[in-house]
């Protein structure tokens, strides 16, 4: 593992996906302009918009997305995580998939959103994502890399559940991606500490792109895409207006703080 930028991308998706798909290549541009070699996009890059809307395009956004992300790795010559877009099961459902795709257009990695965002959230939105999609069934990959690092994968509402991130640093995972559309409700309260956690636990950077705005309706999310250490110090924050945050991912602070606090080492219960 080597030093190297890494950025996590902020984007107001919309239920357009040529326009999405734009946006997401100038951030990309931008980003690898100022030398990021690691870049993520956020949950719903290239679709944010009703439920019959996502599944009517099911099949057109997910192979556009897809194209899209290998086009953009191979043209950037980096490795480009997409951090959620809707993939048909064949049941009338998708699932919302993560793709982790290398420098020359290979796909390195595949994760199917396990936890689902079935909520009723305080400000009054009701979110039923269960209704259109498939929850996974398999526990999130992480990718070995000489370069980048070990990197593990996640979508959104699964930074509430510890033991999905612990399962990945157990599996050796270095750096954690958290891509996102956090609510606007519920983030200001709980994302940056969630993120926190994650990382100061497992002693791992997490890298966490991430939507902001106003999409459709009375859809709004938090922003904030953040870049965060293994001590827990926030290295980055895209804050509310879409762009990037970019920091360095540095394995010897990576090794001083896994000699400094070897949590990992001394856990009792596994």
């Amino acid at each position: 593992m080597k030093s190297y930028l890494a950025a996590a991308l902020q984007m107001t998706s919309l239920p357009d996906l040529k326009k999405n798909l734009l946006q997401a290549e100038e951030l990309i541009d931008l980003a690898v302009r100022q030398g990021a070699e690691l870049v993520t996009l956020p949950e719903n890059f290239s679709f944010l918009g009703e439920e019959r809307e996502k599944l009517a395009q099911a099949e057109a956004i997910a192979q556009a997305s897809e194209k899209f992300l290998k086009t953009m790795a191979q043209r950037f010559q980096v490795t480009i995580l997409g951090g959620g877009f809707p993939v048909p099961v064949g049941n009338g459902k998708v699932y919302n998939t993560a793709l982790l795709v290398g420098p020359n257009g290979e796909e390195l990695a595949r994760y199917e959103k396990v936890h689902l965002f079935d909520v009723n959230v305080p400000d009054g939105n009701t979110y039923e994502e269960s209704s259109t999609v498939l929850a996974g069934m398999r526990m999130p990959p992480v990718h070995p890399s000489k370069e980048l690092g070990n990197l593990g994968l996640s979508v959104c509402y699964d930074v509430r559940f510890p033991e999905l991130y612990r399962h990945l640093s157990q599996m050796g995972a270095e750096v954690l991606f958290v891509p996102a559309a956090f609510t606007a409700y519920t983030g200001k309260d709980h994302w940056q500490v969630l993120l926190q956690a994650r990382a100061i636990e497992n002693t791992c950077y997490v890298v966490a792109p991430a939507q902001t705005g106003r999409h459709y309706n009375m859809r709004q999310t938090h922003g904030h895409a953040m870049i965060v250490d293994p001590w827990g110090v926030v290295l980055a924050d895209a804050g509310d207006q879409p762009g990037a945050a970019i920091a360095a991912i540095e394995p010897s602070r990576l090794e001083q703080v896994r000699r400094q606090m070897p949590c990992l080492q001394h856990r009792v219960f596994v």
